[in-house]
């Protein structure tokens, strides 16, 4: 190989390595919403969805790396025809479907806001 040839390589696999390192380092700290999603847990609300449900992608959009911290039950069968056991004995018909504490119910998209004003948690400013 000539020497041209494998400088080219290496640099190209710098690159890439660097590119990784990156990449892994910018998508590995906290999401903005860690703390309120902590508090809308703590809280005891429950968040019921389904996988392929166009509002809750939109939801769990809305709070980015935030959302795996959310209080999330998935509702949806694998193959997205069916409904879980807990859902259907929860009585959830429509997602998503916030549970709060007091025992009210939020369908539908909802935005931080409403969801802090129903928890009492603090949006980050």
């Amino acid at each position: 190989m000539k020497k041209g040839t494998l400088i080219f390589w290496l640099v190209v696999l710098a690159l890439i390595i660097a590119g990784v390192g990156t990449s892994v380092t910018l998508n590995s700290g906290p999401g903005k919403l860690d703390g309120f999603a902590q508090c809308i847990k703590d809280s005891g609300t429950i968040y019921y969805g389904a996988f392929w449900c166009p509002h809750c992608q939109a939801t769990n959009k809305m709070f980015g790396k935030s959302k795996a911290l959310l209080p999330y039950v998935e509702c949806s069968t694998p193959d997205g025809k069916g409904q879980t056991q807990i859902c259907k004995d929860k009585g959830i018909n429509g997602y998503p479907t916030w549970v709060f504490p007091d025992g009210s119910i939020l369908t539908g998209e909802r935005t931080l806001q409403e969801l802090a004003d129903k928890t009492a948690c603090q949006l980050p400013k």
